[in-house]
């Protein structure tokens, strides 16, 4: 598996990397109304784009299919599993020779609202013992999400019950303003 995270969101030319990737994901990074989103989107790709070439030798840009929820497969490799996400702060890419999911997240404050619809008691309990609770709200969210993208359902059940350490395997890696977690199969 290889994990490609980038920060450099401000450090290449939009416009010149834009007509190097696909048409596809083009028009999916100039959907994104401000200027970042727009950078976030490509620099996802590149990253993909780099792992597919450092670790299978493709050159050629992906392109996408997507299943019903969203999940997104390159066409004609099957056998290669990706995942893409990012952040104000960073973006990553995941890529496995099993399917994987990620997900990466600014640590940020959250409303009591949040925590009361996406976490469970056992989860409240350990961010109200934590040092930085933000943080672990962070590290639990991006844990779920990873699963729901691993999944490949997005978060369409109850979001309290997702993280499962039984039936998965998670690497939670915290930086100074985000965390990333990838989750793969046990």
């Amino acid at each position: 598996m290889g994990v490609y995270i980038s920060e450099k969101i401000w450090d290449f030319d939009l416009q010149a990397a834009l007509a190097e990737i696909s048409e596809q994901r083009r028009e999916q990074a100039l959907k994104f109304k401000h200027e970042q989103g727009q950078r976030l989107c490509v620099l996802a790709y590149q990253l993909l784009k780099e792992g597919l070439r450092q670790e299978y030798g493709i050159t050629d840009n992906p392109i996408f299919d997507y299943n019903e929820h969203g999940k997104p497969s390159i066409v004609g490799h099957p056998k290669i599993y990706f995942n893409l996400s990012h952040c104000k702060e960073a973006a990553i890419c995941v890529i496995s020779d099993k399917p994987v999911g990620v997900d990466v997240e600014c640590i940020r404050e959250f409303k009591d609202s949040l925590v009361n619809y996406t976490m469970n008691d056992e989860e409240k309990a350990e961010m109200s013992r934590s040092d930085n609770p933000e943080a672990t709200f962070i590290r639990f969210w991006t844990m779920k999400e990873a699963t729901a993208k691993l999944v490949g359902t997005g978060i369409t059940h109850d979001v309290k019950s997702l993280i499962n350490s039984t039936k998965y395997k998670y690497t939670t890696v915290e930086r100074q303003r985000y965390i990333y977690t990838v989750c793969e199969y046990l």
